[in-house]
């Protein structure tokens, strides 16, 4: 985990966040109002001002979003991340949750599939066009 960047360190504005972690300003802010990142400060005119910590989060974020897992799951998982406390299960236990997820609606694509060829295979032998 990287350390807290110190009193000096560089701001980004949420344009600049944006363009270096490819994440939309208007994700990121929702994001904020979700309680999944936090900006470490606000410009004089109240523009949010991140540090540059904040990329390694929405890294995080983004592939966690990308296995769909739920928001409040995140939130769990970025606290864990935060607390210095190597937790892998809390990655693990999500992963294999949507492994089964996955593994569950392949089955029923293809429970499905085969319907539809049953009824393709019986209109054919009704006559039906090929």
């Amino acid at each position: 985990m990287a350390s807290a960047p110190g009193p000096n360190a560089p701001q980004l504005r949420i344009g600049e966040v944006s363009r270096r972690s490819g994440v939309s300003v208007k994700t990121i802010r929702f994001y904020c109002d979700q309680g999944l990142i936090q900006a470490s400060a606000r410009s004089q005119g109240g523009f949010r001002l991140f540090d540059a910590t904040i990329l390694a989060d929405l890294s995080i974020i983004r592939a966690l979003r990308a296995m769909d897992v739920p928001l409040p799951e995140l939130a769990r998982i970025l606290e864990v991340r935060r607390s210095g406390v190597c937790n892998c299960s809390v990655l693990k236990a999500s992963i294999t949750t949507k492994i089964e997820s996955i593994d569950q609606r392949i089955a029923e694509l293809m429970a499905m599939k085969e319907e539809l060829g049953g009824l393709l295979q019986g209109w054919r032998d009704c006559g039906g066009a090929k």
